[in-house]
């Protein structure tokens, strides 16, 4: 009777699941099933796993054929039986996981790999062979595969086929429960890769206000200020940068309240659409810019993540939403501008306008909340793409142990970072205003970095620059092709890590 209870409880959360932002169904049963057309097993040579009993039934072809292949079972490895001799099954995958015991980011990665095996149309319902994995193992497999199989499919004509995947584990409620936790993550992540998908002309800052206030049912605070609210306080920087738009720019707010700490600050940068401006940007660059927004964008989904599973945190998020816009009413090089800080700003260069959005969200949220620390995220230079690349986001702060906990939580969850210096303010200094909006020289990303440092007071502060992360050019591994959700897992896992109250 308990058993059949606990396959009824996977059936129905396998329904909840299927509604996320992919069609994929996740179900965890204690038995494997014969029904499904694809049976994924795994090998090495240190751990009993499922092969040997399914390598029997099919009277040694499954070894044969890793034979036949000179697999060696090491981590990551794949083979795929077709028609596998007196199975049930259409296929069988054979997945190495090498000698030493598997980590967290290893696991998802591995089971984001599984996935990208398993693409094909005539696959549809997969059974896999998870016994020897603990619950917390087995579910980050899930995880992975969940998050490769993500597929923005909006605009295409033929749609994407969601799978069934059914894994046999030894506890079907534990790991449900371990599951539902990286479930909600999950949310946190799709909505950041569908708003980052999003055609730009479909995700206005309106449409992005639209977007926050459905966060309002789980339960967090929205408020949104509109041009005239925005430009009366004095954020003439967030202001001026959506001044050449029809609509203008927005901040939006987003409290989640879980618990009474002081709250943790997150400030996005969320420019809609980046033509540059005046000094508008080449044919080359100006077809990514609809992913100018996936600071706010991660913003938003660690809100959401949080939020969905009740977690015990007091977390804020401000976002500064703007498009960035050539018309009589731009603004121009040689303007200078005054932000709610009180500090002038001479803009040098139109298309350095995150950092200005930036400016002034983060004088609203340490204004407005007081928090404890200030994090923000941002697609803001080239100059880190071109230090560290599409694999690691740039982090820049004075604050030794935040650069320690974000280091070690980028590591677990697939998001690496790599600390880059702070410096070179006097590259900033203008003979008008207190500061230019660009260097005079020196590195890029330092000296934007740089800038936003004028704007955090005596807040513990770190800045996260994740120009080339936001957009996937390539799958791998837990990371399809199209917006990444970059910064929800990253920001998740420190906050969770670090603050969530006991």
């Amino acid at each position: 009777m308990k058993a059949k209870l606990a396959k009824l409880s996977s059936f129905f959360v396998a329904l909840s699941i299927s509604h996320s932002a992919i069609a994929e169904t996740f179900k965890f049963d204690t038995d494997v099933s014969e029904k499904s057309d694809t049976l994924v097993v795994f090998k090495n040579d240190t751990k009993p796993t499922g092969f040997t009993k399914f390598d029997k039934k099919s009277e040694g072809q499954l070894t044969r054929a890793l034979s036949a292949n000179k697999f060696d079972g090491s981590y990551n490895s794949f083979v795929e039986v077709l028609a596998p001799n007196k199975l049930s099954y259409n296929r069988v995958l054979i997945v190495g996981t090498g000698d030493k015991a598997l980590t967290k980011p290893e696991l998802t990665k591995l089971g984001g790999n599984i996935a990208a095996q398993l693409t094909g149309k005539h696959i549809s319902d997969v059974s896999i062979a998870a016994k020897h994995f603990d619950t917390n193992q087995a579910s980050l497999l899930a995880h992975g595969i969940n998050l490769r199989s993500y597929n923005f499919d909006k605009y295409k004509k033929e749609k994407h086929q969601g799978k069934t995947y059914t894994f046999s584990v030894k506890d079907t409620s534990a790991t449900l429960s371990a599951y539902a936790k990286l479930e909600h993550i999950q949310s946190g992540i799709f909505l950041a890769r569908d708003l980052t998908n999003e055609a730009p002309t479909e995700l206005t800052p309106v449409d992005f206000v639209t977007e926050a206030k459905k966060l309002k049912k789980l339960g967090v605070e929205i408020k949104v200020l509109k041009p005239k609210q925005i430009k009366k306080l004095g954020m003439n920087a967030l202001e001026a940068v959506g001044r050449g738009s029809i609509d203008g720019s927005r901040l939006v707010v987003a409290h989640y309240e879980g618990s009474n700490d002081a709250p943790i600050a997150i400030a996005g940068k969320g420019i809609t659409f980046d033509s540059g401006g005046i000094q508008i940007k080449t044919a080359e660059h100006i077809v990514r810019m609809k992913s100018d927004m996936a600071g706010a964008a991660a913003a938003l989904g660690t809100i959401k993540a949080l939020a969905a599973m009740d977690a015990k945190v007091n977390v804020v998020a401000v976002m500064g939403l703007a498009e960035n816009m050539v018309s009589e009413k731009s603004f121009i090089p040689g303007d200078v501008l005054t932000t709610a800080e009180g500090l002038t700003v001479e803009i040098t260069n139109t298309d350095a306008e995150g950092r200005l959005v930036l400016a002034d969200s983060m004088w609203y949220v340490r204004e407005n909340f007081e928090p404890s620390v200030l994090v923000d995220i941002a697609t803001l230079t080239g100059g880190k793409y071109r230090a560290l690349g599409t694999k690691l986001g740039g982090i820049f702060s004075e604050d030794e142990q935040l650069v320690k906990e974000f280091t070690y939580a980028g590591k677990s969850v697939n998001e690496p970072v790599w600390r880059l210096p702070l410096g070179y303010k006097e590259m900033l200094e203008s003979p008008i205003a207190d500061l230019r909006n660009t260097g005079k020289g020196g590195p890029s990303a330092t000296t934007a970095a740089t800038f936003l440092q004028q704007f955090v007071g005596e807040t513990p502060w770190l800045h996260i620059d994740i120009a080339g992360n936001a957009l996937a050019a390539s799958p791998s591994g837990e990371v399809p092709v199209g917006g990444t959700g970059f910064g929800v897992r990253l920001l998740t896992e420190w906050i969770l890590n670090h603050h969530e109250a006991k």
